[in-house]
């Protein structure tokens, strides 16, 4: 391989759909010279609230919704209703590897009556332990080493400095020498990646980073999202967003999603997200 095509500078990462509908493609990112835009350009495919393709409807609601969404889960079917708009993929984080998604946005939270204290995926309702869903990453990654993926811990729920630290401990736990300590970016290229054997860049979207050297900062992966259901405002937004992202010292997100509102939500209350918003 020639050395312009090991570097990377700058990565911006396409977030797919809410809802993944890929096909199946067992030839990764890493074996792909079409991924390489330019000697200091890489495209990485992601996927939004990657961890919702379960969540449990007989957990209690999570920390992240309103008191008013918490009263009215009391009633068994509304919970039902929350499924459907909180499940936001169709594909397991293997699935989702296999299909080519190398980011992954991760918001989390502790479980109340939780006696083991773990720390769970959310998304309105409560997913898989983040445990599980590390392993299974770690799983696919030991199989494929040239593969690198970006773990994006963008939101915290009921979470104070033991939590952290209990989480801090799984990620270390599930990846251990895969993972890759926070540097300058314009340092970063593949090849360096691939001799030092890392494959795992954490980025950790709260104070509590700056005591591990494993944790890079939230600043260094912004996302700007566009908050609305309109094709054509996501796609504006997109093209400007991108074009005035920040030439040098970090990654960027483009998130191509479109955002219910509550009245989009009200409108398509039985059908659900994806045959609301994703089959437009």
């Amino acid at each position: 391989m020639v050395k312009n095509e090991a570097e990377f500078a700058d990565i911006f990462v396409c977030v797919f759909a809410n809802c993944l509908l890929l096909p199946d493609r067992r030839v990764y990112p890493s074996q792909r010279r079409s991924h390489l835009l330019s000697p200091r350009l890489l495209l990485r495919t992601g996927s939004h609230d990657s961890f919702s393709y379960w969540v449990d409807e007989k957990s209690p609601v999570g920390p992240d919704q309103t008191a008013a969404i918490k009263r009215l889960a009391r009633i068994s079917l509304v919970k039902k209703l929350m499924k459907k708009w909180s499940v936001t993929q169709n594909l397991t984080f293997r699935e989702q590897l296999e299909a080519g998604i190398r980011y992954f946005d991760l918001r989390v939270s502790s479980k109340p009556g939780d006696a083991d204290q773990e720390i769970y995926f959310i998304h309105g309702l409560f997913g898989i332990k983040v445990w599980d869903g590390l392993m299974e990453i770690d799983s696919f990654l030991t199989q494929h080493p040239q593969e690198i993926v970006f773990l994006d811990f963008n939101h915290f729920y009921a979470m104070d400095e033991a939590h952290h630290k209990r989480l801090v401990l799984r990620i270390q736990e599930a990846f251990g020498n895969k993972l890759c300590s926070a540097c300058r970016v314009e340092s970063m290229t593949l090849r360096a990646l691939w001799e030092k054997k890392c494959q795992v860049l954490i980025f950790y979207h709260c104070p509590f980073y700056k005591q591990y050297p494993f944790l890079w900062p939230g600043k260094k992966i912004p996302a700007p999202w566009a908050n609305t259901t309109s094709v054509s405002k996501l796609v504006l937004f997109l093209e400007t967003t991108l074009s005035e992202r920040a030439p040098r010292g970090s990654f960027h997100v483009s998130q191509a999603i479109l955002t219910p509102r509550v009245k989009t939500i009200a409108r398509g209350l039985v059908g659900g997200l994806k045959n609301t918003l994703v089959h437009r």
